[in-house]
C-alpha cells in the first residue's frame, strides 16, 4: 500500500512538472510525451490502421471523393502552417476510409482520415468537410493527441513514466498511441478544436456558417447521442451557440481569404 501511494505521488509530481504551455492556445498541457515521440508513435499506428483498411478493402476507390478531400485538406494544411509554423515540416497524409461511421481524425504529425459515412450520410458540402477536417487538424496543432498519449502514459503507471524520465528509447510508445486513439479528447480540448478549427477553415476560404450547419446535421444524425469522436463535446445546443458567436469574428477572415 505504501509503495502504491508513493508511486501515485511520484506520478502526480512528475505530471505537474511535465506541464507545458501550448504555443497556439496558451493553455498548460500535460506533456509526458515529446512531440517527436508522439509523431513517431502516431506514424506507426497510422501505417497499421491504413494497412488494415487496405487489406479489408476499406480504402475508398472513389477518385472524385479522394481528390475532393485532398483539395480541401491541402488548403487547410497551408493555414495550419501559418497558425503553427512547426507543422510546415510535418509529413501530412490523408486517407478516405470506406466505412459508415460518422468519424474523422488527425494524429500528431498530420496523419488524417475521414470516413465515407460522415460525408455521405450528412451530404456534406466542401465548406462542411473543411469544418470537420479543420476541427481535426486543430486537435493536432493544439497538441491534443500528445496530451492524450501523455494521459495514456500516466495510466500505464510509474514504470513507463520512469523510462521517460530516464530518457530511454520507449518501445511502449506504439501501444500507447493505440490507447490514445481510444481515449476521448477532453471537453476543453474539443471546445478549443471548435474555436481554432473554424478559424483554420475561414483562413482557407471556407464559410464559417458551415460550422453551425455541420453540427446541426451532426446533432440530428446522432439521434440524441454524439458520435464516438465527439463523445466529450459540449452539449449540441451549447456547441452551436458557441459557434454562432464565433461566426461574426470569422467572417472578415473568410471574406479576405476569398
Amino acid at each position: 500500500m505504501k509503495f502504491k501511494l508513493a508511486l501515485t505521488g511520484i506520478v502526480a509530481v512528475a505530471s505537474l512538472a511535465a506541464c507545458q504551455e501550448n504555443p497556439v492556445s496558451g493553455r498548460s498541457q500535460l506533456s509526458l510525451v515529446s512531440e517527436e515521440q508522439a509523431q513517431s508513435a502516431s506514424a506507426q499506428a497510422y501505417t497499421q490502421t491504413i494497412s488494415d483498411a487496405q487489406k479489408k478493402g476499406k480504402l475508398s476507390s472513389d477518385a472524385a471523393l479522394n481528390a475532393r478531400v485532398k483539395r480541401i485538406t491541402d488548403r487547410l494544411i497551408v493555414q495550419a502552417g501559418n497558425m503553427y509554423a512547426p507543422s510546415r515540416e510535418w509529413k501530412w497524409s490523408v486517407a478516405v476510409i470506406d466505412d459508415p461511421s460518422l468519424n474523422a481524425w488527425c494524429m500528431p504529425g498530420g496523419k488524417m482520415a475521414i470516413y465515407t459515412g460522415i460525408v455521405e450520410k450528412l451530404k456534406l458540402s466542401d465548406d462542411e468537410i473543411a469544418q470537420i477536417m479543420g476541427h481535426e487538424i486543430a486537435h493536432a496543432i493544439l497538441g491534443h493527441g500528445r496530451e492524450r498519449m501523455s494521459r495514456a502514459m500516466a495510466m500505464q503507471g510509474g514504470v513507463a513514466l520512469g523510462s521517460i524520465v530516464a530518457g530511454r528509447d520507449l518501445s511502449i510508445l506504439a501501444p500507447v498511441a493505440d490507447i490514445a486513439l481510444t481515449l476521448p479528447n477532453s471537453r476543453q480540448g474539443e471546445s478549443e478544436a471548435d474555436r481554432y478549427g473554424i478559424e483554420l477553415a475561414a483562413r482557407a476560404g471556407y464559410d464559417p456558417n458551415a460550422a453551425v450547419r455541420l453540427w446541426e446535421k451532426m446533432a440530428t444524425a446522432s439521434g440524441g447521442g454524439p458520435p464516438v469522436f465527439l463523445s466529450t463535446h459540449p452539449a449540441p445546443a451549447n456547441r452551436i451557440q458557441a459557434l454562432n458567436a464565433l461566426v461574426p469574428q470569422m467572417m472578415p477572415i473568410y471574406q479576405k481569404a476569398r
